[in-house]
């Protein structure tokens, strides 16, 4: 049996609906990015660019490979895994009996699975000293919505920059005191507080129930990306 690869996949859309992009990564036998691709989807949703993520690692992965998929939207990985079987029974209805939501979609990524050996892993994002590799796939994801244009290891593309990092003693590493000082020193309209459910920032990436977020001129989202508005 061929060993299982490991691989992550991640999408990204600027606005939900706004400018979207699509990215996977496969890592080598050290858990090193080896082989990555990313493309534009024009504009899309995050569930779009999430769910083609998905699809486009699929199709390019052998069917007999083993897999291990990284990936950090539950919606996703549900809709193929725990909602797919009862949305096929009800002749591709939701519970509430309306049309299943990017159908197509889902119906390709559920052919590509058929007989295959595949293993998904729910990943937190945006975490300190999270997954590596879901945090590439996230930033090719996030470079190709932007940019609109393919990227990857075939087309000789550097890696995707990474992610703008807190400052030290910053909201996300310092918690609820640091978000509180936040506040003070940066007044009412800069308030920091914790996410109720999980998001997407204006910058494309996504956050989590529990993590710091502030107010931007387009939403809810990281404190940093508040940060590098205004400057």
């Amino acid at each position: 049996m061929a060993e299982r690869v490991i691989a992550a996949c991640d999408g990204a859309s600027k606005g939900n609906p706004g400018p979207a992009g699509w990215g996977w990564v496969i890592a080598d036998e050290a858990g090193d990015p080896a082989r990555w691709e990313a493309g534009p989807l024009g504009t899309a949703t995050n569930n779009v660019a999430e769910l083609t993520a998905l699809e486009r690692l699929l199709t390019t992965v052998d069917a007999d490979v083993p897999l291990e998929i990284r990936m950090d939207s539950q919606y996703a990985m549900k809709a193929v895994t725990t909602w797919l079987p009862g949305w096929k029974r009800k002749g591709w209805k939701t519970a509430a009996g309306k049309p299943v939501a990017n159908q197509e979609l889902v119906v390709r990524i559920d052919a590509l699975l058929a007989g295959r050996d595949v293993r998904f892993e729910y990943v937190p994002a945006h975490q300190v000293g999270g997954d590596a590799l879901n945090d590439f796939a996230d930033r090719a994801a996030s470079q190709a919505a932007t940019e609109q244009q393919p990227a990857g290891s075939e087309h000789g593309s550097p890696h995707p920059p990474p992610s703008a990092a807190p400052k030290s003693g910053g909201v996300k590493s310092g918690g609820a005191k640091s978000a509180a000082g936040a506040s003070k020193r940066r007044g009412p309209s800069a308030r920091t507080l914790k996410a109720k459910f999980p998001g997407r920032c204006r910058c494309g990436r996504a956050y989590t129930a529990g993590e710091p977020i502030a107010k931007n001129p387009e939403g809810w989202g990281h404190p940093a990306c508040r940060t590098a508005a205004e400057g």
